[in-house]
């Protein structure tokens, strides 16, 4: 089973992930992957993202002080930081023992490193139950993704938020 979970930027897709992750182990599964989260400045506004290995620590991946050749909007992007991130919590070796992987998210920052690109096709190939959260629009990987027939996209709309985390919880533990 593959779950898409889309929407706009700042819709919920990433507090979604985390509730789902948290209800996953609850269960009693092994739930390895990815999350992103936002980087503040003191004054409360965004200034970054950062990849965070569930169960590992957090690196930021984009600043809006980061001097780069790779550029989305305001931020510059390490993709070193995706690559290391890439090895260390979703390469084959990490995710031995996973039960879920998730990967949030499969957006235009991540796709700019091959390995991650690499990385979420060999997961998709290999594991029987994936949870990624992935941009509204994009092209190469985050196309590829919404044409699959194997996939199922939910949609993130304010009147099912709240209850979509144990909806998803309950098809990945499904068989």
């Amino acid at each position: 089973m593959i779950i898409l979970l889309t929407g706009p930027p700042g819709s919920g897709k990433t507090t979604a992930a985390r509730a789902t992750v948290d209800a996953l182990a609850q269960r009693g599964l092994v739930v390895k992957g990815i999350l992103t989260g936002e980087v503040r400045a003191p004054a409360g506004h965004r200034v970054g993202f950062r990849l965070e290995p569930i169960g590992g620590e957090p690196r930021t991946m984009a600043h809006r002080d980061f001097v780069s050749r790779h550029r989305v909007g305001r931020y510059g992007v390490d993709v070193e930081i995706i690559d290391y991130v890439c090895d260390t919590a979703i390469s084959a070796r990490a995710l031995a023992d996973a039960d879920v992987v998730v990967i949030d998210e499969v957006g235009k920052m991540e796709c700019l490193s091959g390995r991650f690109v690499g990385a979420v096709e060999r997961v998709l190939a290999t594991k029987p139950r994936v949870l990624c959260t992935i941009a509204e629009r994009g092209e190469g990987l985050i196309a590829e993704l919404k044409a699959r027939m194997d996939v199922d996209i939910f949609e993130l709309a304010p009147a099912t938020r709240d209850a979509l985390p144990a909806e998803l919880a309950r098809r990945l533990t499904s068989r």
